[in-house]
């Protein structure tokens, strides 16, 4: 199809610095990349852990490849449910501390899969400005009634519960670390507010995962409060470096989802080797928590330098997200390309992802990264700002 419409939407796109471009980058060992000839050391992933490309996670695969074959044949209801989504299931429910666990397809596909089997039109659902695109679709799709509230402006959260007392259900939902700003929500009031309102809460801990948390289990376990979180949501594709998503819960909740979550009935399961290499790296988590204290270690580090320099980095980042606020597309994406040219890879985030205005350098750590890497960045960034600034002077 090829309308003029088309081309005028591209066209405002491109002139307004979002047109995104289609790129093959090559992953490599030790957080490096290849991207057009060249490689760079890669700090736009989100492999926390450096486990993706762990040869023990590749040898679990390899074999599960070989006994199953590579598709799963089917959605997991009707005949792609093997013995290794079985085992993945139960694997991730001793880790969570639940009863149960329930796979979907993606991280994408649990977050709406979830919401909208767990609201509907008689209900309330509460969202965070900043939770990631798949809580706020899952919420649209639900058909309850939505409203939006701050993380940093709670007093208001509650006054909405009150005026939907009427609601059949409520919902707030959150997510566990935000994906942009690299910030933890603060759950523990989030489960004083639910229980004062009895409101359901619901929690992606798509970026906290393996990272935080004594043993790993995400910032609820960090901040105490597993248990009074009602729903419990992870994603395989980040720190536990698969692919995939999941629900931790009682029997009655997995059940109710295994029946009743579209995203999850009606897609192709994951495939075999997939989920084998994710018990493999769910232990790799439990038995070596060095690489979570490493990562945080190196993302604290860098944020250090980068506010030592007078980088608008947010006060309230903790994890591996380092975000480093530009505001405007073209700067953002101009830097990124100038932190290419001296061997980085770092994604440059726009809006719709950001909120206008807001626009940033996204700098993910992996344990697979070294002090040299994250000093080498902080100083090429220092470089790539005072050329903003030259340029800014001239002008």
């Amino acid at each position: 199809m090829n309308s003029p419409w088309i081309n005028a939407e591209l066209d405002a796109l491109s002139a307004a610095g979002m047109r995104r471009e289609r790129r093959i980058v090559t992953p490599l060992p030790g957080g490096r990349c290849r991207l057009a000839g060249r490689t760079l050391v890669d700090f736009s992933g989100n492999d926390y852990l450096g486990l993706a490309g762990d040869e023990r996670l590749i040898a679990a695969a390899t074999q599960a490849l070989r006994d199953s074959g590579v598709g799963a044949r089917g959605s997991a209801l009707v005949s792609g449910r093997s013995e290794w989504h079985a085992r993945l299931e139960e694997r991730l429910a001793r880790f969570e501390g639940a009863e149960s666990a329930v796979l979907f397809p993606t991280g994408f596909a649990a977050n709406l899969g979830t919401i909208a089997a767990l609201a509907g039109k008689e209900d309330a659902v509460f969202c965070d400005r900043f939770n990631h695109a798949s809580l706020i679709d899952g919420c649209r799709l639900s058909g309850a009634k939505l409203q939006v509230y701050r993380h940093d402006a709670l007093d208001r959260l509650e006054s909405a519960l009150k005026r939907a007392d009427a609601a059949r259900r409520r919902w707030i939902v959150t997510d566990a670390v935000f994906s942009m700003d690299g910030d933890v929500a603060p759950l523990a009031e989030l489960c004083d507010i639910a229980e004062r309102h009895d409101a359901g809460l619901i929690v992606d801990e798509a970026h906290g995962t393996g990272v935080f948390g004594e043993r790993g289990r995400g910032a609820a376990e960090m901040c105490g409060v597993e248990n009074p979180v009602t729903v419990r949501i992870g994603t395989l594709s980040k720190a536990v470096g698969c692919l995939g998503g999941f629900v931790a819960g009682s029997r009655e909740l997995c059940d109710l989802l295994w029946n009743t979550a579209r995203p999850q009935m009606f897609s192709t399961a994951l495939p075999a080797a997939i989920c084998a290499a994710a018990v493999a790296a769910v232990d790799l988590i439990e038995a070596e928590p060095w690489r979570r204290r490493r990562v945080l270690e190196l993302s604290d580090r860098l944020r250090t330098g980068l506010r030592g320099s007078g980088h608008a980095v947010p006060p309230q980042c903790i994890a591996p997200i380092v975000p480093v606020i530009l505001g405007d597309p073209k700067t953002t994406m101009q830097a990124a390309d100038r932190l290419r040219d001296r061997g980085f890879q770092v994604a440059g985030i726009r809006p719709p992802t950001v909120p206008n205005g807001t626009s940033r350098l996204r700098i993910s750590i992996s344990a697979a990264h070294s002090e040299d890497d994250v000093d080498a960045l902080a100083a090429a960034i220092n470089e790539v700002q005072r050329g903003n600034a030259d340029q800014k002077d001239e002008g």
